[in-house]
């Protein structure tokens, strides 16, 4: 109970909504492959690892629904990159992966804080393998 007043609370700080079912996981990742393309260090390696990590969450949710999830994960990303950012998974399988048409929405608010945290882990782990490699060859 207390988690769904917490989520009206912030729909009410923040009515902003993006849509569901892995759309916005796929849209980010597509925009962070590009951005590595653009990117001639070894840095493009960490921003691709974090784009496939990217697209583990829609395989995740379509794995959970029975469906076959490098099947669906492509179809979403195909879709998207044929225009639109809001094709997901459509785990009720309604034949629209079509986020909005599916009234399928997560906050905006608490996707932005999924995707900082995620970040921050990222860099946490990255710091730590970092002070560990740099002591192991001296």
């Amino acid at each position: 109970m207390h988690d769904a007043v917490c989520c009206v609370r912030n729909l009410i700080r923040d009515p902003r909504v993006v849509p569901g079912g892995g759309a916005s996981e796929i849209a980010a990742s597509l925009a962070v492959s590009h951005s590595a393309d653009l990117v001639s260090t070894v840095e493009q390696y960490a921003m691709r690892g974090f784009a496939d990590a990217l697209e583990d969450i829609p395989t995740a949710l379509a794995e959970n629904s029975g469906l076959a999830s490098i099947q669906h994960v492509s179809d979403a990303r195909a879709a998207q990159i044929a225009g639109g950012s809001s094709h997901g998974i459509d785990c009720m399988q309604s034949g629209s992966t079509d986020m909005w048409k599916q009234n399928v929405y997560e906050s905006c608010a608490s996707k932005v804080q999924q995707l900082r945290l995620a970040t921050q882990v990222v860099k946490m782990i990255l710091k730590i393998d970092d002070v560990i490699s740099s002591t192991d060859y001296e």
